[in-house]
């Protein structure tokens, strides 16, 4: 694959174990998500992604309460709203500044990243969490600041991750034809959408998962990743 110029990756069960949003950052969240709300009723941002939430909900009218308790229950849902995963950033930023966690990273990413990095390589972050959300968990790594490495990052705002069209927005967002960017991710409905944009798809399959074939090529690392 010595065409490829750009690398976009996906997050959850690519370059972090998916326990670590499912088992820390979602409870996190669920806990101090009603705390948040009411604390925050003078931020506009906060406020904009309530009203939001509730005009996905097609909620009208609601006192901040039902409004809570439909956030939380999306939660429980793994819902892949974007004003939810706007909220559960800001809350997470709170959680990683005050050090109540750092983000789950696999043994080999940051090196690998790092070493596509120096190659010239443009590296993009796709994930259903919001962006903020995505520069938290690179930036608060237990692998350090990872930040730095990336060129751009893109949510659900660019569309969702099952859809061609988000792929094709994506290409001509960094400004190179699809066949020269390799998309990463452990999801196949995810992979065909984005070889069906033109992009290059590669599979990760991280242990105990058992290797199979989904018609895109499977690694279990980065390392195996041949470029």
């Amino acid at each position: 694959m010595s065409d490829i110029r750009a690398i976009l990756t996906d997050i959850e069960g690519t370059t972090s174990s998916i326990d670590f949003v499912k088992d820390v950052l979602f409870p996190y969240a669920r806990q101090h998500l009603p705390a948040f709300v009411e604390t925050h009723t003078d931020d506009p941002e906060v406020q904009h992604w309530l009203h939001e939430a509730a005009k996905e909900a097609g909620i009208v009218e609601a006192g901040r309460g039902e409004i809570i308790d439909m956030l939380i229950r999306w939660i429980d849902e793994d819902r892949k709203s974007t004003a939810l995963k706007a909220l559960q950033g800001m809350i997470w930023r709170e959680g990683y500044e005050s050090g109540a966690y750092v983000s789950h990273m696999y043994p080999e990413v940051a090196a690998r990243l790092k070493t596509w990095h120096d190659r010239g390589l443009k590296l993009y972050v796709y994930s259903s969490g919001s962006v903020p959300a995505q520069k938290l968990l690179f930036g608060y790594s237990e692998s350090g600041d990872l930040t730095p490495l990336f060129s751009g990052y893109f949510d659900t705002q660019t569309g969702h991750k099952r859809e061609v069209d988000s792929y094709r927005r994506i290409a001509e967002a960094v400004g190179l034809p699809p066949g020269q960017i390799l998309f990463l991710s452990d999801i196949r409905e995810e992979l065909d959408a984005a070889r069906e944009a033109g992009m290059r798809t590669t599979q990760l399959i991280r242990p105990p998962q058992a290797m199979s074939d989904n018609g895109h090529p499977s690694v279990a690392d980065f390392d195996a990743i041949a470029l």
